[in-house]
C-alpha cells in the first residue's frame, strides 16, 4: 500500500507556522535585495560604460574636426606666396626683409584671431637664419602669441627642430615643454602643439617649421563639455603619452591595464572595466591618438551606495513593521485561541463552563470564542436535559408497569368469572365473559404497539360476539382474510373502532339484513383490510376526508379513526392509512392499506429491525 504524502506543517502548531511564515516572507526580502544590489551595480557599470562610450566617440569626433582644421589652415599656410618666398640667403636690402617680415607677422596674426569665441590657437613659423639676415627679429616665442621667429646658431635652435624638419611635411601634435632654450625665453611656454615642416614648393629643402600653439586650451574646451563625476580625461599619442587631460599639471605617460592594448585594430573604441576605474578608450592608429576617459568606481556607485542604504532601511523598517505586525496579530489572534484550545481540551461535558472571555471586537475569533463557550453550555444544558428526560422515562415505565397490574388483575379475575359461570350452567354469560377477556388480553398485548393480523381479527372477532349478544337484533359477518396475511402486523385496535363505526352508524336496526364483511388481499409490497357494509344511512365522506387529511383535527368529528389514522402513518408512513368510499350497492367501504411485515418486526418508529 502506497504510503500518503505527508504535510511537514502538520507536525508544527500554529504558533510555529507562523514564525515559519514570517520567515518564508522575510528571507525571500534579503535575498532578492542582496541579489539586486549585486546585479545593480554590474548593471550600472555596463549601462555608464555605454553612455561613456557615445560620449566619447563624439567627444572624440569634435577633437579630431579641431585638428583637421588645424591641419587645413597649416596647408593654406605653407602654400601662401609669401612663406614660399621666404629665403634667408637671398640678397636684399634690409628695408625689404623688414617689410616681408611685418606682412608674414600679419598674415600669421590673421590666421590666429578667432571669430566664433572659442579658445584662439597661434601660428608661428621658426626659420634657420645662419647668417642673421633678420637679425632685427625678436627671438621670443610665446604659446599665446602668433609670429616669424629666426634664430642662426645651434644655441637658439629648439630641440624638437631638427625632428619637425624629418617628419618631410607631415604634421603631428607635440607636447612642447619650451618653444625656445629656456635662456632665450620664459619659463611657462610648455604647451600642445600641432608641428609641420614647410618645404619649398619650387626650389626644394626647408624653409622652416610651423608650429601652431594653445592646442591644449582648445582641446581642453571640448574636453570640458564631458562632466564625469572625479573621473579624468585624457588625450594621448598613441604611445600613451599625455598630450593634455582634464586634470592640471597632469603630464608623462599614463598607465593603462593591460587589456587596453588595441592590438592589430587600428580604429575603434574599447572599455576596460576594473575593481577601481572604468576606462573607456577611443583610439585611430592613423592619427597617433587615443581619447581616454578615466571614471572611478567609487564615485560612480556613490549614488547607488546611497540608494542601497535606502533599501536597507526601507528593508529594516518592514522587517521591524513584520514583526510588529507578528506581534500585534499574536496577542489578538493567538493567545485568545490559544486559551480556547487549553478550554477545549480540558473541558468535560458536563462540568461548569467558565464565564466567556470578554473582547471589545466584534471579529470572527470572538464571535468563535463565544460560540463554543455557549455551545458548551447547551451542551450540558442538554446532558442535564436528557438525564431528566431519562428519569422521567424510568418513572413512566415503572407507573406503566403499576398500571399493567389492574388489567392483569381484573383479566384474571375474568377468567375466574367465566369459569365459574360455566360450571354454574350460564353458558351464555360466560361465552360474554370469556369474549370481554379477549379484549382485555389482546388491548394490553404485552406492552407491544404491534401485533399480527390474526390476532388483531381475534380482538375483533370477540368485540363482534358482545355485540351479537349485547343486543335484540341480529346481523352478517362475513370473514375472508386469507391465512397467508395473518402474520403481517397491524397496529393493534385497529378493527374494533372502524367495526363499531359499522355496527352504529351502518346496519344497526337492520336486523338479519344487516352484513358486514371484512376482506384482505395482496398489493405489492403492502396488503389492504376491507371492511364492508350495507348500511342505508346517508355518510359525509367529504367530512371524513378532511378528518383524516387535514394537519388541523376538528374535534366535533370524533377521534376514533383520525387516531387510527395517526397510528398507521407514525409506524409506517403517510402513503399508508384509511380511505372511505361509497359503495355501488349502498353502505361504506373502508380500505386499510399496510406495508407487508411478515418476517420482520416493527419497531414503535415505524423501522424495521431484523
Amino acid at each position: 500500500m502506497k504510503n500518503r504524502f505527508k504535510n511537514p506543517l502538520g507536525r508544527m502548531n500554529i504558533k510555529q507556522q507562523m514564525i515559519l511564515l514570517f520567515l518564508v516572507l522575510v528571507i525571500p526580502l534579503f535575498a532578492l535585495n542582496a541579489y539586486g544590489n549585486s546585479m545593480a551595480g554590474q548593471i550600472l557599470k555596463r549601462h555608464v560604460t555605454n553612455a561613456y562610450i557615445e560620449l566619447n566617440k563624439q567627444n572624440f569626433k569634435l577633437i579630431n574636426r579641431d585638428i583637421e582644421t588645424v591641419n587645413k589652415v597649416t596647408s593654406t599656410v605653407i602654400q601662401n606666396s609669401q612663406i614660399q618666398q621666404l629665403d634667408p640667403f637671398a640678397e636684399g636690402t634690409v628695408f625689404a626683409r623688414v617689410k616681408n617680415y611685418e606682412q608674414l607677422e600679419k598674415m600669421l596674426l590673421s590666421f590666429s584671431q578667432e571669430t566664433d569665441e572659442r579658445e584662439p590657437v597661434y601660428y608661428s613659423l621658426y626659420v634657420y637664419d645662419p647668417d642673421n639676415s633678420y637679425f632685427f627679429a625678436p627671438y621670443y616665442p610665446d604659446r599665446r602669441k602668433a609670429g616669424v621667429y629666426f634664430f642662426s646658431d645651434e644655441k637658439e635652435k629648439p630641440a624638437w627642430f631638427d625632428e619637425a624638419v624629418a617628419m618631410k611635411g607631415n604634421g603631428y601634435l607635440k607636447r612642447i615643454a619650451n618653444l625656445s632654450p629656456p635662456v632665450q625665453g620664459r619659463q611657462d611656454q610648455e604647451t600642445l602643439s600641432y608641428v609641420r615642416a614647410v618645404n619649398n614648393i619650387y626650389r626644394g629643402g626647408t624653409i622652416g617649421v610651423l608650429v601652431v600653439t594653445n592646442l591644449d586650451a582648445r582641446i581642453g574646451e571640448s574636453l570640458s563639455t564631458v562632466s564625469i563625476p572625479d573621473g579624468e580625461l585624457y588625450f594621448m599619442d598613441w604611445n600613451d603619452n599625455i598630450l593634455t587631460s582634464s586634470v592640471q599639471g597632469m603630464a608623462g605617460k599614463l598607465e593603462l591595464p593591460p587589456e587596453a592594448d588595441p592590438g592589430h585594430s587600428t580604429i575603434g573604441v574599447m572599455d576596460v572595466i576594473t575593481s577601481d576605474f572604468i576606462y573607456v578608450i577611443d583610439y585611430n592608429y592613423v592619427l597617433q591618438q587615443k581619447l581616454v576617459y578615466k571614471v572611478p568606481v567609487k564615485t560612480l556607485l556613490a549614488q547607488q551606495s546611497e540608494m542601497k542604504r535606502v533599501i536597507q532601511v526601507i528593508s529594516i523598517a518592514y522587517f521591524a513593521v513584520g514583526l510588529i505586525i507578528v506581534f500585534y496579530f499574536w496577542q489578538s489572534l493567538m493567545t485568545p485561541l490559544q486559551k480556547l484550545a487549553h478550554f477545549v481540551r480540558r473541558y468535560e461535558p458536563g462540568n461548569v463552563v467558565p464565564e466567556t472571555p470578554y473582547r471589545r471586537r466584534k471579529d470572527e475569533v470572538s464571535v468563535l470564542i463565544s460560540t463554543i463557550y455557549d455551545m458548551a453550555r447547551r451542551l450540558n444544558d442538554l446532558i442535564h436535559y436528557k438525564y431528566r428526560m431519562d428519569l422521567k422515562q424510568k418513572e413512566a415505565q415503572l407507573q406503566l408497569l403499576y398500571q399493567q397490574i389492574n388489567p392483569h388483575l381484573l383479566y384474571n379475575t375474568l377468567e375466574s368469572i367465566y369459569w365459574k359461570s360455566t360450571m354454574e350452567g350460564n353458558t351464555e354469560s360466560a361465552e360474554m365473559i370469556k369474549d370481554l377477556s379477549k379484549l382485555m388480553k389482546i388491548s394490553l398485548s404485552r406492552g407491544r404497539d404491534l401485533i399480527t393480523l390474526g390476532e388483531e381479527l381475534e380482538h375483533a372477532g370477540a368485540y363482534i360476539n358482545l355485540q351479537l349478544n349485547r343486543y335484540d337484533y341480529q346481523f352478517t359477518v362475513r370473514w375472508e382474510v386469507p391465512e397467508s396475511l395473518l402474520v403481517n402486523h397491524v397496529p393493534k385496535i385497529t378493527l374494533q373502532p372502524l367495526l363499531e363505526n359499522a355496527i352504529i352508524h351502518g346496519i344497526k336496526n337492520m336486523g338479519e339484513d344487516g352484513i358486514i364483511r371484512i376482506s384482505g388481499h395482496l398489493e405489492d409490497k403492502c396488503f389492504r383490510i376491507v371492511i364492508e357494509d350495507n348500511g342505508f344511512r346517508p355518510v359525509n365522506y367529504e367530512s371524513i376526508h378532511r378528518l383524516l387529511h387535514n394537519e388541523v383535527q376538528d374535534p366535533s368529528s370524533g377521534y376514533g379513526i383520525r387516531n387510527i389514522q395517526e397510528r398507521i402513518r407514525l409506524h409506517f408512513g403517510n402513503c399508508y392509512g384509511l380511505e372511505y368510499e361509497p359503495r355501488e350497492e349502498g353502505g361504506t367501504r373502508v380500505t386499510i392499506t399496510i406495508p407487508r411485515t411478515e418476517v420482520a418486526t416493527i419497531t414503535t418508529t415505524g423501522q424495521e429491525v431484523s
